[in-house]
């Protein structure tokens, strides 16, 4: 019986994560949906992310799926910690769901130096202050700077992240970042969409910045989760497999996805609600 690795999105952020789990882990099967229809989640409150993205966790159960991955920061920042600790008991307590903040959040102090770092996110993963909390666990010397970008996966989402009208928001969201602190040295873009930005936010930083972004480091993350959990691993089917479904309409979602996975992908849609 096929049991894919889920990934998910609000969009096609999660497209970087898993082009990144693919290169890392190809023998395993996985299957990506993007809650197009509903897209962005940023902007919504916690209850609806909440809702949306238990509704996603459970149409990856129901596809066999035995462990998912929340690929998205406002699903990790707004649902994860619900959903683990009050619906997978009931709802499914062999089964597992992770996020993108944890991983992040327990290596990101290594690249500081200054031990000033900068969180560029949607509104609501900011607001949710999970980086704030997370880092405090890991790195408690660090100091961490929020910048909430609401622009940005709206340019990205509409193929408008390597034109000039992108310049303006980039430069505007770093110079708010800045203004916190100068010292910052390190920056970890917490959306998985911002990855397509990153030339332009580079060409923006002050000379011996680092820039990260999550991919890597979700899928180093994973690998090291499935070796310390063979039972778990065992249970995901290994037959190289990718398949990709999103709320919305499925050409356009086709159209769009190859700017975030680096290649042609073939989708179809799928109603949640």
């Amino acid at each position: 019986m096929s049991a894919p690795i889920g990934v998910f999105d609000s969009g096609y952020g999660g497209l970087t994560i898993l082009k990144e789990l693919k290169q890392q882990l190809p023998q395993y099967d996985y299957i990506y949906l993007g809650d197009n229809a509903r897209a962005p989640y940023g902007p919504r409150s916690f209850e609806s992310v909440y809702e949306y993205t238990l509704e996603a966790v459970q149409w990856f159960f129901d596809q066999g799926c035995e462990l998912v991955i929340l690929a998205c920061n406002t699903a990790s920042a707004k649902a994860l910690r619900n959903i683990q600790q009050l619906d997978l008991p009931n709802l499914a307590p062999d089964k597992r769901v992770l996020g993108v903040i944890r991983p992040s959040s327990e290596v990101l102090g290594n690249y500081s130096n200054s031990k000033q770092v900068g969180i560029m996110g949607t509104t609501g993963t900011v607001q949710s202050e999970s980086y704030i909390i997370e880092m405090a666990k890991f790195f408690p010397e660090v100091k961490v700077f929020q910048q909430a970008c609401p622009m940005w996966v709206p340019l990205i989402e509409n193929g408008e992240y390597d034109k000039a009208g992108a310049d303006y928001f980039v430069k505007s969201y770093l110079d708010q970042l800045f203004s916190q602190s100068k010292d910052i040295d390190t920056i970890l873009l917490a959306c998985t969409h911002y990855p397509l930005l990153a030339a332009k936010i580079a060409s923006y930083l002050p000379k011996g910045v680092k820039l990260v972004s999550q991919g890597d480091i979700v899928a180093t993350s994973l690998s090291q989760y499935l070796d310390n959990h063979p039972e778990m691993a065992n249970k995901c089917s290994q037959k190289a497999s990718l398949q990709f479904y999103t709320t919305d309409n499925a050409q356009t979602f086709e159209k769009q996805a190859s700017a975030f996975f680096g290649q042609k992908v073939e989708a179809k849609h799928t109603d949640l609600a």
